[in-house]
Order: structure tokens, then C-alpha cells, then sequence
């Protein structure tokens, strides 16, 4: 075992999945000879050769055009955006062409594409810089779509996306970049849990509390306070929003019969209306209480003095679980 911030952990993926393949390459505006804004690819440039590390000009469009060309030639492109928020100018190459071009040729041709996206906020950073557009992305079919919460994750995440023959977003929670955990190096990816699998990092009995990313250790934070109160929460990683691998959470909340979902993007049409959806009608019967969501506000990203506002935290989680489980509001003092 090795302990490795979060980003030495994708630097690592990335380094194994270049020794292991040279049709690995990677495309992205200053990961070259900077490595990065977060110096997340910090030295592959010098390792690999520029042949292999490509500087490109700023412009997402061409990113991922350039990417879809490379796969078609039976290449493994790794893209990086830059930031969540520089995402959209290769929304249309996402959408119209790596998504639908599997199907579009009956499975004569491949997209072996990963698309690196670090995503929201607690930075102190803008709009544009701070966004969480996973979402669109989870809607849209033929794409596969993950989050790493920890090092390890984000390690072994990585090489199976860049090994997958299908196109993968794979977004990094930038406010954890520097959050630190032991890595197993050599870990054997045919072992290892699958790309798509959910997975409990905290046993409960009372609320199954479900989420992603960054806010993954947010939770586990309100689970051990809410421990200190006598309530007992289940913590769940989805690690895969798309697909969502539904078997731990419908077990969990056969369980406990309440559920709460929190994510930093916007409430409407986020990832908690589908997953709050989904779960009842697989386990109406067990629900003693309706689905409680803790998200971002239905706003743009507000100025980085505001963020703490916007963000959940651990007093909104706990104020969730207070809501799932009928008890005064933490908040307001009304029931829940």
C-alpha cells in the first residue's frame, strides 16, 4: 500500500494505463509542460513525450473531436477539461457523436474514450470553475459516467474506464484533490469491485443516506454525529451515476425504510429526483417516510463567499436525516 493524495492517485492510474498501452494517449489545454492547473498529470509529459501527452489549444470542441478521431484509429484518448464549467463547448462532440456512435454503426465501431472532468465546488472559485454538470451526462444514453470519492477509487476507477470500450466520463471532486488514503498499486483490476458497483462505507440501521464525490466524506461526518445522537446511518457510494447499480441501495433501505440523497448539483432534474423516483417504486412498500434530497439551490454558482451556503453540508444532512425520521427540524425546530 501506498498513501497518496486523491491526485497522485489519478496521476498513477494514468501513468499505469500509458505503461500498460501505448495507445493510450492524452489530450488536454496545459497538461503538458505544466501538468495541469491541479498538476494532476505533473511529469507524464516528460516520461511519455509530447506525442503521447498532448498540449492542445483551448478549445473543448477539438478536445473531444480530436479524441473521437483517435478512437476511430483504434487509440484509447484520455481528455481533460480543464474545469467542470469548460465542458460545454464539447457538449454537442459528447452528445451527438461519442454517445451515439456504437449504436449509430452497429457495433462496428468502438469509443474507447475517457473524458476527465474535474467537477464542484468548495474552492472559492466562480462559476464556470465550480459546476457540477454530471446530470446532463447521466441523461444522456451511451455513455457510462462515474465519481471516485477516495485515492483508491480514483486509482482503480481510472484504469477500468481507460480500459473500457465504452466512452466514460469520469469526474474528479477537485475539493478532495488533496484528501489523502492508502493505495493498492497492484491491485488487480479483475478483482477489483466493478466500474458500476455501488458500495456501503458506513453500516446503518435507521437512514440509508446515499451520494457521490465530494460529498461522500461529508457523510460519513454526519453519520458519526448523528451516531453521537443515537441514530444509526447508512452511508452508500454510488461511485457509478450511470448506470446506477440499484442492488445495495433497495437492500439498505428494505432496512432502515427511509432514504436521503444529497448531491452539490441543483435539486431539479438532478440525480436525486431519479434516484428518490427509482427507489420508490421498488420499494414503496418499505418506505416508512417519503425521500428526502439535500442538494445544491436551483441557482448558477453563486460568488465564492456565498459557496457555504449553497453547498450541503453536515448541518443539511443532518437536518435530512431529522426530516426522513419525523423528528423536529434541526434547523427550524418543526417536524420533519
Amino acid at each position: 500500500m501506498s498513501t497518496l493524495t486523491l491526485t497522485q492517485a489519478i496521476n498513477a492510474g494514468l501513468r499505469r494505463a500509458m505503461d500498460d498501452d501505448p495507445k493510450v494517449v492524452l489530450l488536454g489545454e496545459d497538461i503538458g509542460t505544466l501538468g495541469g492547473v491541479f498538476r494532476v498529470t505533473d511529469g507524464l509529459m516528460k516520461d511519455f513525450g509530447s506525442h503521447r501527452v498532448i498540449d492542445t489549444p483551448l478549445a473543448e470542441s477539438a478536445i473531444i473531436g480530436t479524441a473521437v478521431g483517435l478512437a476511430y484509429k483504434g487509440f484509447r484518448p484520455v481528455c481533460e477539461i480543464q474545469f467542470d464549467g469548460f465542458i460545454y463547448p464539447g457538449f454537442d462532440q459528447i452528445v451527438s457523436q461519442v454517445a451515439k456512435l456504437h449504436m449509430r454503426t452497429h457495433g462496428q465501431v468502438r469509443m474507447p474514450l475517457t473524458i476527465r472532468v474535474p467537477f464542484g465546488g468548495g474552492i472559492g472559485s466562480p462559476e464556470h470553475h465550480s459546476e457540477s454538470p454530471e446530470a446532463y451526462f447521466v441523461h444522456t444514453s451511451g455513455l457510462r459516467v462515474v465519481s471516485a470519492s477516495n485515492p483508491q477509487d480514483a486509482y482503480t476507477l481510472l484504469r477500468q474506464a481507460i480500459a473500457s470500450d465504452d466512452p466514460v466520463l469520469f469526474f474528479e471532486p477537485k475539493r478532495r484533490y488533496h484528501s489523502k488514503g492508502d493505495v493498492d498499486l497492484d491491485a488487480d483490476l479483475a478483482l477489483a469491485p466493478a466500474m458500476g458497483a455501488a458500495r456501503v462505507v458506513s453500516s446503518g440501521t435507521d437512514v440509508t443516506l446515499v451520494t457521490y464525490g465530494p460529498l461522500v466524506a461529508t457523510a460519513l461526518d454526519a453519520a458519526r454525529a448523528a451516531a453521537d445522537d443515537g441514530i444509526s446511518v447508512e452511508v452508500i457510494d454510488l461511485r457509478s451515476l450511470s448506470p446506477i447499480d440499484y442492488g445495495p441501495l433497495e437492500e439498505s433501505v428494505r432496512r432502515t425504510g427511509r432514504l436521503v440523497i444529497t448531491h452539490e448539483a441543483s435539486e431539479t432534474l438532478g440525480l436525486g429526483a431519479e434516484i428518490a423516483a427509482a427507489m420508490t417504486e421498488r420499494c414503496f412498500n418499505y418506505l416508512e417516510a417519503a425521500p428526502v434530497r439535500i442538494t445544491g439551490f436551483d441557482i448558477p454558482y453563486p460568488p465564492s463567499k456565498l459557496e457555504k451556503h449553497h453547498l450541503p453540508d453536515l448541518d443539511r444532512m443532518l437536518d435530512g436525516v431529522d426530516r426522513a425520521l419525523g423528528r423536529p427540524n434541526s434547523l427550524t425546530g418543526l417536524e420533519g
